[in-house]
């Protein structure tokens, strides 16, 4: 679980000519046209556009949780045909059992997988990890909106996830707890280096996190634009270069 700062433990990820769509009804109904992307090991990349673009599909994609309608999907070179450990996603929602303790939720993919005999210490390394090694035997009811959301955490980074995929992961936090929760995403990635893809509707929480953004356009998504973050963390909201990144991005959604 825990590495040097410098360590990359992060996978690549290669997506290209990817095309994806439904049914609805009776007509086809295109959600990603022809998406080409690939992440650098120890990447943090954000994915940002309009809502029901399609964004979140692409992490479905990612994530292997279903197969893309045309084109291919390659993480470390090998082909995504499904769900793997290495990829884990955090959805808006912690999904957290209510009858489990944090430790027990933290704990349930090593379970799943027959490991938690010998691998206990890797849960509280997680626990440890986030910030919640003193509510170990605490319920769901009895934490706050951030603390069940670094829970949800916790139990991703128990699996050593070379790709994290975060779906708004931040989405239903009250304003000051998403603020706090934003800087120990990025010292959470910064100590397990690995591979982060956030989907996100807030320009400036893509910004403050990721050293990449990606702007998709309406649905079906198609990149509109690419930007290197190049600004040291921790980062300001009011900083120029911040500013100017900002309503480049604003700019390209329409709302500058």
């Amino acid at each position: 679980m825990e590495r040097p700062a410098t360590a990359v433990a992060g996978a690549s990820l290669d997506v290209a000519d990817v095309s994806h769509g439904y049914t609805y009804e009776d007509k086809p109904l295109p959600v990603i046209d022809r998406v080409s992307l690939r992440v650098e090991p120890g990447e943090f990349v954000a994915l940002l556009g309009p809502s029901g673009c399609g964004k979140s599909t692409l992490l479905r994609l990612v994530a292997g949780l279903e197969p893309p309608n045309a084109g291919t999907l390659r993480a470390d070179e090998a082909p995504i045909t499904g769900p793997d450990p290495s990829r884990v996603v955090v959805f808006q929602d912690p999904t957290l059992f209510p009858w489990r303790t944090v430790w027990r939720n933290a704990s349930l993919g090593l379970e799943a997988q027959g490991l938690l005999k010998t691998q206990r210490h890797r849960v509280d390394a997680a626990l440890k990890l986030v910030g919640l090694d003193g509510f170990a035997s605490a319920y769901p009811h009895q934490l706050s909106g951030g603390m069940a959301q670094r829970a949800a955490l916790a139990r991703a980074l128990v699996n050593d996830p070379r790709l994290l995929i975060l779906d708004e992961p931040l989405g239903k936090l009250d304003s000051l707890t998403r603020l706090t929760m934003q800087s120990e995403l990025v010292a959470l990635w910064q100590r397990s280096r690995a591979t982060v893809l956030l989907v996100t509707h807030d320009v400036e929480e893509a910004l403050i996190l990721a050293t990449r953004v990606i702007v998709f356009s309406p649905r079906p998504a198609r990149i509109v634009e690419e930007l290197r973050v190049d600004l040291d963390y921790p980062r300001h909201r009011d900083a120029p270069d911040f500013v100017a990144l900002r309503k480049r991005i604003l700019d390209k959604l329409g709302v500058g």
